[in-house]
C-alpha cells in the first residue's frame, strides 16, 4: 500500500485543523433569521434556542437573562440567546410528569429586583390523585431557596389533563392563576364552591385579597375570581384599560377569548360552541341567563396557548394588538381589537408547522415565541 509522504500529512493535518472547528461552528451557529412579510410588518423569525424538551412558559430577569419552564420538570436559564445546557435551576419542586401535567408557567415577582421571587405553577400529586399547585422561591446563584407552596387547586383528582396553567401578576399587585376542571370533572366547573374549571387571585403571599368575588366564603371559594371555564392556557392585562383577558380550550369546537369580571360565570359545561370529541352534544345551549358570552370563539378549534397585548416600539402598527398562540392549527393568531371586539385576525408563522406554546412580548419589544416538541424552540420576531 502506497504511503503519503511526510508533507502531504502535513498539508491533510493543517486542513483538518483548519476545516473541523469551521465545521464544528457551523454546526453549532444559529441559522439565519427566516424572512416573514405579514399585512402590518415585515420581519425576521430568529432562532434564540433549540433542543429545549416541551418548553412551556418563559419570564424576562431584568438582566436580560430569561427564565423558561421545560414540562418533565426543568428550569432553564437562557442568557445572551444561549440556553444554559448543563446547568438548570437547582430547587425546583417535583412534578407529575403525565400526558398534560409537568411543570408549566414561571412569573416574576413585581419587586423581583429586590426580592429574587420567582413563582412556578405545576402539577403535583396528593390525597385524590393530582392537581396544580403554585410555588414560590428566591433565585440566588442558579438555584431556588426558600420554596414554598403558596396555592393547591382542590380538590385533587383522578386523571392527567386540564391543568390549566397560566400565572399573572396584575397592576394591583395581586396574582392571578388560571386552571382546568380536570377534563373527568367538566360539571364541577359550574360550582365556585371548589377551584375546578377556575381562574383564582390570591395575594404574593397565598392570602386572600380582600376584594375577591368570595373572600368571605359566602357563595364560593374565596380564592376563586371567575369559575365555569374548561382549560384556561393564556392570560394577560390588557394595557390600555387594565382588563384581563384570558382564553381557553373548547372540546371539539368552541375555544374561547374571555375578559374577566369577578364572580362570573363563563358558562361551561351549561353552554358552549363546541361538541364532545365523539361528535356528542354536551350542552344543546350557547346562552345563558347569568352566563358571560366570549368576545370570539373558534370553531373548528385552534387549540389556544400563550396570550399577550402587544405594547413596544418595535412593530408600531401591532400596537394593542392581541397574539395568541396556536396548537393544533400551529401559527401564532394576532387577533385587531376596536373596543373589546375582534375585527380582524391573521395568521402568523403557519408555513413552520411548529405547535405554539406561548407567546410573549419582551422589554425590548420583540415577540417571544416557544413550540411545542420534544426538540422545542425559543424564537424571537423581530423587526427587517
Amino acid at each position: 500500500m502506497p504511503t503519503r509522504s511526510r508533507a502531504t500529512q502535513s498539508r491533510a493535518t493543517l486542513i483538518l485543523a483548519v476545516a473541523l472547528p469551521l465545521l464544528a461552528a457551523s454546526a453549532l451557529a444559529p441559522p439565519a433569521a427566516a424572512a416573514v412579510e405579514s399585512e402590518e410588518h415585515a420581519f425576521a423569525v430568529v432562532t434564540l434556542v433549540r433542543g429545549l424538551e416541551h418548553p412551556w412558559g418563559l419570564a424576562f430577569l431584568p438582566d436580560g437573562d430569561l427564565l423558561v419552564t421545560e414540562r418533565p420538570g426543568r428550569l432553564r436559564l437562557v442568557r445572551g440567546g444561549d440556553l444554559l445546557l448543563d446547568d438548570p435551576i437547582r430547587g425546583t419542586p417535583g412534578v407529575n410528569n403525565r400526558r398534560q401535567g409537568g411543570l408549566l408557567d414561571v412569573a416574576l415577582h413585581p419587586d423581583f429586583a429586590s426580592n429574587q421571587l420567582v413563582y412556578l405553577s405545576y402539577s403535583a400529586d396528593g390525597e385524590g390523585g393530582a392537581g396544580t399547585e403554585v410555588c414560590r422561591g428566591r433565585l440566588v446563584e442558579g438555584q431556588l431557596l426558600d420554596v414554598e407552596v403558596v396555592f393547591v387547586q382542590r380538590p385533587k383528582t383522578s386523571g392527567s389533563l386540564h391543568y390549566g396553567s397560566r400565572l399573572l401578576f396584575a397592576r394591583d399587585g395581586t396574582l392571578y392563576v388560571t386552571l382546568g376542571e380536570r377534563y373527568r370533572y367538566m360539571d364541577q366547573a359550574q360550582d365556585p364552591g371548589d377551584h375546578l374549571g377556575t381562574v383564582v387571585r390570591i395575594a404574593p403571599d397565598g392570602s386572600i385579597p380582600p376584594d375577591n368575588p368570595f373572600a368571605d366564603g359566602t357563595g364560593g371559594a374565596p380564592e376563586v375570581f371567575t369559575y365555569g371555564h374548561r382549560n384556561v392556557q393564556g392570560i394577560d392585562q390588557r394595557p390600555a384599560d387594565g382588563a384581563i383577558w384570558i382564553h381557553e380550550h373548547g372540546p371539539k369546537g368552541g375555544d374561547e377569548v374571555n375578559i374577566l369580571q369577578a364572580g362570573a360565570n363563563y358558562g361551561w359545561p351549561a353552554i358552549t360552541y363546541g361538541v364532545d370529541y365523539s361528535g356528542a352534544v354536551i350542552s344543546e345551549k350557547t346562552h345563558a341567563p347569568g352566563m358571560e358570552q366570549p368576545v370570539i370563539q373558534w370553531t373548528p378549534s385552534i387549540a389556544p396557548c400563550g396570550l399577550a397585548f402587544y405594547q413596544g416600539d418595535a412593530f408600531p402598527r401591532w400596537q394593542g394588538d392581541l397574539f395568541v398562540g396556536a396548537l393544533k392549527h400551529t401559527h401564532v393568531r394576532r387577533l385587531v381589537l376596536d373596543g373589546d371586539q375582534v375585527v380582524h385576525q391573521e395568521e402568523l408563522l403557519r408555513d413552520r408547522a411548529r405547535r405554539i406554546r406561548d407567546v410573549n412580548v419582551g422589554p425590548d419589544g420583540l415577540i417571544y415565541v416557544l413550540t411545542d416538541h420534544a426538540d422545542g424552540e425559543l424564537l424571537r420576531l423581530e423587526p427587517r
